[in-house]
């Protein structure tokens, strides 16, 4: 029997067998009324949404899986912090024992969680970030509200929370893939969408997001009825450095050039990773792919281990936020490295960075 992970998988890749299964037709078609009520409620003023004293910035998707959210996070917070901002990081906080509930994971100095208890991405963003809280919680106006009171912050960054719409929000930024904007069309459990595409309408504006070394972005080819006429962006996924197990093994990528590596990871589109790390390294001998926010076991260092010895691989390379997650196991994490990624806007008519301050002093 096919584990819920490769059924999900499979129906992100199209897999028409999946697709014909009338059960998710009927499951997409009643998740898509529930959705487009909700947002009709947000729309005419049945739902209210709530403000706090800062300004906000939400940084999110309308489909499933990853699309480059935590990397513009990032980058935003960092380019906010030079300008002289004090901005916090909300997240939900996926995955953890404590999802759900308001938590403080860095006070901008210390990191005071685990991944255990408040998943691999809030722990990820506060281990990038020095000088930047990091805070979860299912009630964002609660963890706003935290932020600003405790820590003085004046631009709350939300990590996806496109589809949160309690919080009032000054931006709202929307991430879409270049190669397939919008997955197979449908709406969960069918396809990817979370939401019908006219949601992007609710946009500000839209950065697509590609991985360095994948096809040129497609978006050309849409129609134009499913893009508003928005402030447009592009961004590249592209990597940055290799971080061992100690604080000051930092390594610059061409110490990959000549490498056998063994590469593992658990993110929602293993195949980028891999696509990243073929150009960079000897050769991949061999590569394991783990479900998205995969929490690993004992079992799992032993497999990568073994298949690192049997393909003769010379070093074990992850991404960051699967290594983020492996520091429990410190044997294993001083003997691997970490491929540390940073996304980058590409230049444009349209200047990404004076496009937020703008918008923030209005």
């Amino acid at each position: 029997m096919l584990k819920l992970h490769d059924i999900a998988s499979r129906i992100l890749r199209d897999d028409r067998r999946l697709l014909r299964f009338s059960p998710l037709l009927l499951a997409s078609f009643i998740y898509r009324g529930a959705v487009t009520l909700r947002n009709h409620f947000y729309d005419t003023g049945i739902f209210h949404t709530r403000k706090i004293k800062c300004r906000v910035i939400s940084v999110g998707n309308i489909i499933v899986g990853g699309t480059g959210k935590t990397p513009v996070v990032i980058m935003l917070a960092g380019m906010l912090k030079e300008h002289g901002y004090r901005p916090s990081i909300l997240s939900r906080g996926y995955g953890g024992k404590r999802e759900g509930r308001t938590s403080v994971v860095s006070d901008g100095h210390n990191i005071l969680m685990g991944t255990d208890e408040v998943g691999d991405e809030p722990v990820l963003i506060a281990d990038s970030l020095k000088g930047v809280p990091v805070i979860i919680g299912k009630e964002r106006s609660l963890a706003g509200k935290l932020a600003v009171e405790r820590f003085g912050t004046d631009v709350l960054i939300l990590d996806d929370a496109f589809q949160h719409r309690r919080l009032f929000r000054d931006i709202d930024i929307v991430l879409l893939d270049s190669e397939k904007p919008f997955g197979n069309g449908f709406i969960l459990p069918r396809g990817g969408l979370r939401e019908p595409e006219k949601g992007l309408q609710r946009a500000d504006a839209i950065i697509f997001t590609s991985t360095e070394g994948s096809a040129d972005p497609a978006t050309n080819n849409m129609p134009a009825a499913e893009i508003p006429q928005l402030p447009t962006f592009k961004g590249c996924r592209k990597a940055r450095e290799l971080a061992g197990g100690e604080a000051k093994d930092i390594r610059p990528l061409k110490y990959l050039k000549k490498k056998r590596v063994c590469a593992f990871s658990g993110i929602a589109n293993p195949d980028s990773f891999r696509r990243i790390l073929e150009p960079l390294c000897e050769e991949i001998t061999v590569f394991i792919p783990f479900p998205d926010h995969h929490v690993y076991t004992e079992k799992d260092i032993g497999h990568i281990r073994e298949a690192c010895r049997e393909s003769r691989a010379e070093l074990i390379l992850t991404t960051e936020k699967d290594g983020i997650k492996l520091i429990k196991f410190p044997d294993f994490f001083r003997d691997i490295y970490r491929l540390r990624m940073e996304m980058e806007i590409i230049p444009s008519s349209l200047n990404f960075e004076e496009y937020i301050l703008t918008r923030l002093e209005a």
